[in-house]
């Protein structure tokens, strides 16, 4: 039976593809305007970006980064934490997020997660403050909001700083608010398997001027001025320097598929809903099958559906994994939690135990996910995993 979508590493075995990134004739054509400018990084369409996504979110302020790695970078640099602090985050998370902690030198804190929406544990996040505290990083797992409003109350008791791991979440609300809003500032991937893609590139947000003036400098080697400005006023060698930055802009050409990406992304995010809708909806009633809680469906980007398996199935989640993919399905795993790794069990701190995720990482696998997947590819999938 041949898929409607092509795998991505040509496999021709391959039915229903894990991820299928939403590109259409229009991105192609606003790839290939940008192409015609001269001026191919820094420039008008980065900045009509920038605002786009201000208007998106109800942000004030959008800066467009090389990646949400560096976007996370950023934000903690922009906030002062540095060595000798420590940053909460989630253990089931990617690796991005405690590599960004580490690369300012600050020390990340495991956090333990939700049993039912794997988002970062309040009371786990209660346990883990000390006095090197300094800041929070609460990642909206697969689209469904963190609890912000119990985040937001730890984080003025004890004066820490918070900053959002939006990575799934453009699209996602919170309280009628947009994620991303809620801390010092939002951080979002346009990763090809993303919601919205630039192939690689990244957004921040914040309500704040100083920080994104301090973000769009550091973004830019610590130039004080944009390129426009050097070479409009003055000489354009003439820029000073106030602390050391990075090489993480975002082209034009990324830009512009990121603001065409922009004018469908409520219609692909509606299309992720309703696959999710339908996988609930056939799914629900297999013994030993966990489906997530999508009942704020519409306030969810739906970025990955994410299901657990337990016992009364009768097959392991490796087992699964194993027998779709021999059934030409690809699934995969979000994440493997971080305390397996051997870079983070030498550089991170745990205070809570990580008793869910250790339970969750045998149990969760992600399915098949993306805005134009079929509902004959939805069905292979769903076939095969009531045919146990």
């Amino acid at each position: 039976m041949k898929s409607n979508h092509n795998d991505a590493f040509q496999d021709k075995s391959i039915k229903v593809p894990f991820v299928v990134p939403n590109i259409d004739n229009s991105d192609k054509k606003a790839i290939i305007t940008a192409l015609q400018s001269n001026l191919l990084t820094d420039g008008p369409v980065l900045r009509k970006f920038e605002n786009s996504f201000c208007d998106l979110t109800g942000s004030k302020y959008a800066v467009g980064v090389s990646n949400a790695t560096s976007a996370l970078q950023l934000s903690l640099k922009s906030l002062k934490i540095g060595k000798g602090d420590e940053v909460i985050i989630p253990d089931i998370t990617f690796v991005a997020t405690a590599n960004a902690v580490l690369f300012t030198g600050a020390t990340p804190v495991l956090a333990d997660v939700n049993e039912d929406d794997f988002n970062i544990s309040i009371n786990s996040i209660k346990e883990s403050i000390t006095k090197k505290t300094k800041a929070i990083i609460p990642v909206h797992f697969a689209g469904k909001s963190c609890d912000m409003k119990n985040i937001i109350k730890i984080a003025k008791k004890y004066n820490l700083k918070i900053v959002e791991d939006c990575a799934h979440a453009i699209g996602t609300k919170c309280e009628k608010k947009h994620v991303g809003t809620f801390g010092d500032t939002g951080c979002f991937s346009f990763y090809p398997t993303k919601n919205l893609t630039t192939f690689e590139g990244g957004m921040i947000i914040t309500q704040t001027k100083k920080i994104a003036d301090n973000l769009r400098s550091v973004r830019n080697h610590g130039i004080t001025i944009s390129l426009k400005q050097r070479f409009t006023k003055g000489h354009p060698w003439d820029f000073d320097i106030n602390e050391m930055g990075y090489n993480y802009r975002l082209d034009e050409i990324r830009s512009a598929l990121g603001l065409n990406q922009l004018k469908r992304l409520k219609k692909m995010n509606r299309l992720r809903q309703n696959a999710c809708k339908y996988y609930n909806i056939k799914l629900k009633n297999i013994d030993g099958i966990s489906i997530p809680d999508h009942s704020n469906l519409f306030d969810n980007s739906c970025h990955l559906y994410v299901i657990k398996i337990q016992k009364k199935y009768g097959l392991s989640r490796n087992k699964l994994f194993e027998k779709l993919l021999k059934n030409g399905i690809r699934t995969s795993v979000h994440y493997k939690p971080l305390h397996e790794f051997t870079l983070y069990k030498v550089n991170c701190k745990t205070y809570s135990t990580l008793n869910n995720s250790k339970l969750l990482y045998n149990q969760i696998l992600s399915l098949p996910l993306f805005p134009k997947i079929s509902k004959r590819e939805l069905n292979i999938v769903i076939n095969e995993i009531k045919n146990n």
